[in-house]
């Protein structure tokens, strides 16, 4: 045997790159440390050491062809007598799968390397080996009365377009429950693996992950955090947080044109893996007012910038967020959002030239934890062109400090702009907490909200005051 066979043989990484070779001639494979995570991962289900492993990542980052194609393929050259069910959402991804197993079984150099692997028949949506194993294709909700599997494969189940249907995404998990897992044929050793772009929070990814048990793989198209992925027995990698899954076949370029093609939703869900419901969780999307053009101003209107600040650490990859607010009797018209890591003297720096652009009468600050610091640093020495900063000490959880402002939200108080740049990452913060992944967004306009309503009044009259105080000064007034 040939050192190449040897290594197809016994190395499934090297055998996902010959099977793309053969189903997709003429295109150029890009080899990925993903791919090594999701081989590292199927050869724990090939041990025994997984049952059940969940897999979630992006639309054309491989997985179809490197788990319903060139894995089943792989397991049956090795143990022809194996069953496998693999099941899609539609009949024609279905067949196209199977269709793609079958040219690498079929292929020359598969031949001679699993002499032992040949088929009996193959009907279009099932192939029995000369052993009595198979690989059967069918789709959510198919008949599978008297058949079983000892691996069964669940490769995008629910189709993009479904899923905003409750009855869509019910019918899986229900199908999943009542029908898929009774098919196994040893319930103790038999093994399911899910591969699946997110689509919604309740699709069957997200089941699985409420009842737990599940090893699971996110594979986001840009990393939210830093972590250390298994991609071998003594092997990590250590993604950081804005890393790309794949920069050579998807650029920030790309992810930006494709973000903006299908919604910050849909790209939040199928690429980050972090499905948000539409109409939001503790923050629903319909409570926001919208404004085209700003209010005509008057003199009691004020500009107040709340910052919730972090400071970066080896660990830490926490934002610091700067909301700009006007303030026109009792609505609140988000102006700005500044979001960024930086380190201190760049923070410092930052909310004197935020404050100064922006004219504010108002600068708020948590007085806890990284924003201590800052806050007693600018009251002692507070820069030309910014008021005095206020100190707010935050009482409760952030999730009891939101919760308790959301009424001015659904009291239609809160007005964002129609279009800005950053509009859309703030809305997903907002709609997905508190399960999301950031809340800093979120941190600075609870804070903003709590001051605005429990102290506004009296800040707005003491605002005004400073401000006359100011125009009397200009104009020689004592």
């Amino acid at each position: 045997m040939t050192i190449l066979a040897a290594l197809l043989r016994t190395e499934l990484r090297y055998f996902i790159q010959k099977a793309f070779y053969t189903v997709f001639p003429g295109s150029e494979y890009l080899s990925n440390w993903h791919i090594d995570a999701i081989v590292y991962q199927l050869m724990r289900v090939q041990s025994g050491e997984s049952r059940r492993l969940l897999i979630n990542q992006p639309p054309r980052s491989l997985k179809s062809l490197s788990v319903s194609v060139a894995f089943v393929a792989w397991l049956l050259g090795h143990d022809p007598s194996r069953r496998i069910i693999v099941v899609s959402y539609s009949s024609e991804l279905a067949a196209e799968l199977h269709r793609q197993f079958r040219m690498v079984i079929e292929s020359a150099w598969y031949c001679d390397l699993f002499p032992a692997m040949r088929p009996a028949k193959d009907t279009g949506s099932e192939l029995v080996t000369t052993a009595g194993g198979s690989r059967y294709a069918t789709t959510v909700g198919g008949t599978l009365t008297g058949r079983g599997a000892d691996l069964i494969i669940i490769d995008d189940p629910l189709k993009a377009e479904d899923a905003m249907s409750e009855l869509a995404r019910k019918r899986v998990v229900d199908w999943y429950g009542g029908t898929l897992v009774s098919r196994l044929n040893d319930k103790e050793a038999g093994a399911i693996v899910v591969v699946m772009q997110r689509l919604h929070e309740d699709d069957l990814a997200g089941h699985l992950l409420e009842i737990g048990g599940w090893d699971h793989l996110d594979l986001p198209a840009i990393a939210v955090d830093d972590r250390e992925i298994r991609i071998g027995r003594d092997r990590t990698y250590h993604r950081r947080a804005g890393d790309l899954l794949h920069a050579k076949r998807e650029s920030q370029l790309v992810l930006d044109r494709i973000k903006a093609e299908i919604g910050s939703l849909q790209f939040s869900a199928q690429y980050q893996q972090l499905p948000v419901p539409i109409g939001g969780n503790l923050i629903r999307r319909e409570w926001f007012r919208r404004y085209d053009d700003m209010p005509g101003g008057s003199a009691r209107d004020r500009i107040v910038q709340s910052w919730d600040t972090a400071m970066m650490t080896g660990s830490s990859n926490d934002y610091s967020v700067c909301t700009t607010w006007r303030i026109v009797k009792n609505d609140y018209y988000l102006i700005d959002v500044y979001r960024g890591r930086q380190q201190y003297p760049d923070i410092r720096r930052s909310v004197a030239a935020l404050a100064a652009r922006y004219d504010v009468q108002a600068v708020l600050i948590e007085d806890a934890g990284p924003g201590k610091p800052m806050l007693q640093d600018l009251q002692s020495d507070t820069p030309n062109g910014m008021p005095r900063p206020i100190g707010l000490k935050p009482e409760g959880s952030k999730l009891d400090r939101m919760a308790a402002q959301s009424f001015r939200i659904e009291a239609g108080q809160v007005h964002l702009p129609a279009n800005a740049s950053w509009l859309d990452d703030y809305l997903l913060e907002l709609l997905a907490f508190p399960y999301g992944k950031h809340d800093d967004q979120v941190d600075s306009t609870s804070q903003f909200l709590t001051w605005a309503g429990g102290h506004s009044q009296l800040a707005v009259t003491e605002l005004n005051i400073i401000s006359v105080g100011r125009e009397e000064c200009e104009y020689g007034f004592p």
